[in-house]
């Protein structure tokens, strides 16, 4: 027998194996993203049913007497008795209100965070100074300090400055750096090539142009995760923003969701109602991921310059 004839059920058979492998990892990866899915097709649907309906039709995969009411309530728009005839408190949230108080806090962090702990970055990775690996090591050492430690702290200081229940108090503490983005940018700004800052130094550059003219276009895929990674954490923050908010003036989003769960009417709480506001919340986040997704993946992995 030839060669060829032996090798010709040989590839067969590692075509198949290679087919059977491939179609398992899809129904692998379709199982896994079913799983990550239902929670918020289930908040989708219950949102879109009667909130007096729900314990009725508890077993039901489709809205039950389907209304959009649900989120009528949480814009504001529907009227007292009609909310309360579907279920709901009666009370309305400043939602608008609450959702630019997020945007605000959330992108003062970012912009903060982000554009400090790149500063702090470079200088681990470029500058050459006394104690630098072992301020570093220190600076690290941080990422181990659960973040509750820092809450009592984070308020006495924050009151002390005349800061409570205003916007700037809420995002503070965290709006200069943290160790993970410094951590995160330094293992970036580590492989670019250091000939190219040195042919930019002979070109009469200084250290401050190379770092906004080279290093920061050059790392504008790890900048973008690292931003959007930020962006989210903020977004989603609750323990602290409800430390330290008191009115509706300084109220973000989540603090806002967990006031409107609290004004539960005598029939039971709104579920409808809260589920419509914890989706329209995630909305905003679900897009800027979705834009974002590539940019992250590529960025992950430290690729460097090619």
């Amino acid at each position: 027998m030839s060669t060829a004839a032996i090798a010709g059920p040989v590839r067969a058979n590692e075509h198949r194996r290679l087919a059977w492998g491939r179609i398992l990892a899809w129904v692998v990866m379709g199982a896994i993203m079913l799983t990550t899915l239902f929670p918020l097709y289930w908040i989708l649907r219950t949102a879109l049913s009667s909130n007096s309906s729900l314990y009725g039709g508890a077993t039901s995969w489709l809205p039950t007497d389907w209304n959009t009411g649900s989120f009528a309530r949480v814009f504001g728009i529907q009227a007292g008795k009609e909310a309360l005839a579907e279920g709901g408190s009666g009370q309305s949230i400043d939602f608008w209100r609450y959702l630019g108080n997020s945007i605000v806090v959330a992108t003062l962090v970012t912009v903060g965070q982000v554009f400090f702990s790149a500063c702090a970055a470079y200088a681990f990775s470029r500058l050459k100074w006394k104690g630098r690996d072992l301020v570093y090591g220190l600076f690290l050492g941080g990422l181990m300090v659960p973040a509750i430690f820092t809450f009592l702290p984070n308020f006495v200081l924050i009151k002390q400055l005349g800061l409570i229940d205003t916007l700037l108090g809420i995002s503070l503490p965290t709006m200069l750096m943290t160790p993970f983005a410094v951590f995160f940018l330094r293992q970036f700004f580590m492989n670019v090539p250091v000939e190219l800052e040195e042919a930019a130094l002979l070109d009469g550059s200084s250290k401050i142009g190379n770092f906004f003219r080279l290093i920061l276009p050059m790392s504008a895929a790890p900048i973008a995760t690292i931003s959007l990674l930020t962006f989210i954490s903020s977004w989603n923050d609750y323990f602290w923003p409800l430390m330290v908010s008191y009115s509706e003036n300084s109220r973000v989003l989540t603090v806002g969701l967990g006031v409107f769960r609290s004004q539960t009417p005598s029939t039971g709480p709104d579920w409808a109602g809260l589920m419509a506001a914890a989706l329209v919340a995630a909305v905003p986040m679900l897009v800027l991921f979705a834009l974002s997704a590539k940019r992250i993946v590529n960025s992950i992995g430290f690729s460097g310059i090619k």
